[in-house]
């Protein structure tokens, strides 16, 4: 079964999810990151190119030549996946394939929409019978 993990009361999303895609790549770990909003799958593009000053987190689109070679890979809804070991969800709802997966991550920011649309996703995976992992991110954790 998935091993589902919430992280909550981050600043911001997008970054958050930059810093859990280094550290599965430095952990060796192949992940998907699942963006159907074309929009927020080019931020996040666009942010990973400059995360980190002292190395590159190696990333392309799912429909890249270079999908299958790359540990991080940015996927929308009818995307081809080349590996199903961690999935970043990126999406206000559930993936549709996360079940494919060993584990798949939640990120949820302090903004009031996010927490919400945050807790549906929870309630979803509760309601199928997927033990909840959550982490609280806010500064005085």
């Amino acid at each position: 079964m998935t091993e589902v993990k919430f992280f909550f009361n981050v600043d911001s999303r997008l970054g958050f999810a930059c810093k859990l895609s280094k550290a599965a790549m430095d952990q060796g770990k192949k992940l998907i990151v699942y963006a159907p909003d074309e929009a927020r799958a080019s931020e996040f593009d666009r942010l990973l190119w400059s995360y980190s000053q002292l190395s590159f987190v190696p990333h392309v689109r799912a429909d890249h030549a270079l999908a299958k070679a790359t540990p991080i890979v940015i996927a929308n809804a009818n995307s081809e996946l080349p590996h199903h070991d961690a999935l970043l969800n990126l999406a206000d709802e559930p993936p549709p394939y996360f079940t494919r997966f060993e584990f798949l991550r939640e990120v949820v920011s302090t903004d009031d929409d996010d927490r919400a649309k945050g807790r549906e996703r929870l309630k979803f995976y509760k309601s199928r019978g997927f033990a909840i992992q959550t982490q609280d991110m806010s500064p005085a954790q």
